[in-house]
């Protein structure tokens, strides 16, 4: 092809004009910077106002750290010195922020956790299952406010009033069994930074086997990713191109707590998020109060342990176009003391729970016969405080016929520890017995009490070192095998009663708490209990008087070992 210098010239013209125009568009247009949004998560508070010690195993370290940490003065003044990185920091929730909580707390009905919470910015937290521990009208008076409670003697005593929380409680997987539609809000929908997040939030599907069974009575617990992936499609319409689930449900990890990336996680969570929308990138996890961040194919799952003592701060890099999640890091940090003061408003409030409870939690209730007395379980599932605690309950009924006393470990919360001299308190006795629970006579037949035993040690994740195995009372002793086949384990002939075995048709009066004899722990064999009276008695009452009463006849309370009631063979 031949080109006249004529036609050349206006060739270049044309090639210098079109790149000038370019050039020109690449200036009216830049190439967008990389938005990052900033969350901090917590999960598992369970009203854990003041700092504690704990202790924690840095990663690459062999030995254990103890400190005194957490606490909503820790809390606060770290939240505060991040908000001045960036004053957009979302502050979310994984459940579990209320409910089994030290008397500072639970004395006013968890109003100081929820005051204290609301003014460190949460924003929004999943439900957890203890939120529903005290029934849904009283976990509604909480969320909306008022004074009228199923528990006058608490609601309301704090302030005189009580406004509601003032975060957002989530759950897409409960329903109402009227509506079956959502009885909480599915969502919680923010815009940060010109960017539409998502925050979804479901509770674990157990729920109502670890809540006395009238508490939930008109609510369904669904699938929890089918509930979650139920609400996409809505989320999209409506612009959102970041999803984050809250969610109370956990898994175990071999990793420590700070471990970038693990990847050896556990538990019920995993198949969950296998079933998760791929839009959805970032799990916020509670219930097993473990602290890890992991990675299951491709999504980030996160949790803070518990108590406050970790918080985990999570960073989201998008497309500063699209908005499309680029990037995802997270870190779990321990709640030293800051050298940033804490914020006056949180002091002041952690001031006025202490003065208005310290003389009821200080209130001496008996000398023990040691320091501590332990709740933690040896290898047939048996404690030392598990021992006295159904020894307790049985005394209190047995006027009433009441023959074997069972009791759930995860129903007793903490060691019950002493002052000097070894005397308790009653702020150490509420901490071991923070529910309320009220105790409740039944009959079983033999079979229905060894089939009860079976119930107890199925084969799954918490079984297998006796976590479900229930504290019995002095008396009632039998023996179980890990190893033999589901619904086979306890060896029958082991069964006893004051030395005799237990008659498969003959009936027995058996004593449990509501929690328990409602379903509650996967133990449904109390369902069919005949003759069931509830009693009224509360669980902590009845434990005070048995202490009081053995200090009394010269024989106070307390072994450092359990007494092998329950023993477990392999």
């Amino acid at each position: 092809m031949n080109f006249s210098l004529s036609s050349w010239g206006r060739l270049t013209r044309t090639t210098i004009s079109v790149s000038l125009s370019l050039m020109l568009l690449a200036c009216a247009t830049p190439t967008m910077e990389p938005v990052v949004l900033n969350l901090v998560a917590i999960n598992d508070l369970h009203g854990h106002l003041e700092k504690e010690k704990f202790s924690y195993t840095p990663r690459g370290e062999q030995t254990a750290k103890t400190v005194v940490g957490g606490g909503i003065e820790t809390l606060g003044a770290n939240l505060a010195a991040w908000r001045k990185e960036d004053k957009d920091l979302i502050f979310v929730g994984g459940g579990d922020l209320i409910g089994a909580s030290p008397a500072i707390s639970s004395l006013f009905a968890d109003e100081p956790t929820l005051h204290a919470l609301g003014r460190m910015g949460l924003r929004v937290s999943a439900l957890g299952n203890h939120e529903f521990d005290h029934g849904l009208q009283e976990l509604q008076r909480q969320i909306h406010g008022g004074c009228e409670s199923p528990r006058p003697e608490r609601a309301c005593q704090f302030d005189g009033r009580f406004p509601g929380k003032q975060f957002s409680y989530i759950a897409s997987n409960v329903l109402s069994k009227q509506t079956q539609k959502p009885f909480f809000p599915a969502y919680h929908v923010e815009e940060v930074k010109g960017v539409k997040i998502a925050f979804i939030g479901a509770v674990l599907r157990d729920t109502p086997f670890m809540v006395a069974g009238d508490k939930v009575k008109d609510l369904s617990f669904i699938d929890e990713a089918e509930g979650i992936n139920r609400t996409i499609p809505v989320l999209k319409e409506m612009g959102v191109k970041v999803f984050v689930v809250l969610i109370h449900e956990g898994v175990s990890s071999p990793d420590v707590f700070d471990q970038f990336s693990c990847s050896q996680i556990k538990g019920p969570i995993v198949d969950i998020v296998k079933r998760l929308d791929p839009a959805i990138k970032l799990i916020v996890s509670g219930h097993s109060h473990t602290g890890f961040v992991c990675n299951v194919e491709g999504r980030t799952v996160t949790q803070a342990q518990m108590y406050g003592h970790l918080l985990t701060r999570i960073a989201i890099k998008l497309d500063g176009a699209t908005h499309q999640v680029m990037d995802i890091q997270a870190k779990n940090l321990v709640m030293e003391p800051s050298s940033a003061p804490a914020p006056e408003e949180l002091s002041n409030l952690l001031h006025k729970a202490r003065e208005g409870s310290k003389a009821i939690i200080a209130e001496p209730v008996a000398k023990l016969a040691v320091p501590v007395i332990t709740r933690k379980l040896n290898a047939a599932g048996e404690s030392a405080l598990g021992n006295i605690v159904a020894d307790a309950q049985l005394a209190a009924v047995k006027d009433m016929g009441a023959q074997i006393a069972f009791m759930n470990n995860k129903g007793i919360r903490s060691n019950l520890e002493t002052l000097a001299g070894n005397i308790s308190t009653y702020g150490q006795n509420a901490t071991v017995f923070p529910f309320g629970n009220t105790l409740v006579l039944m009959s079983l037949t033999g079979a229905q009490i060894r089939r009860l035993l079976e119930q107890q040690v199925w084969l799954d994740e918490e079984s297998q070192d006796g976590r479900n195995v229930l504290q019995v009372s002095d008396g009632f002793t039998y023996t179980w095998d890990a190893k033999r086949k589901v619904g086979e384990r306890v060896i029958p002939e082991s069964v006893k009663l004051n030395g005799v075995l237990l008659d498969d048709q003959r009936e027995y009066r058996i004593v449990a708490n509501n929690f328990i004899a409602g379903g509650g722990d996967r133990v449904p064999m109390f369902l069919q209990g005949k003759n069931v009276i509830d009693t009224g008695i509360k669980d902590i009452d009845v434990f005070m008087a048995y202490i009081k009463q053995k200090e009394k006849a010269g024989t106070p309370v307390g072994s450092d070992k359990p007494v092998g009631r329950v023993q477990r063979q392999n």
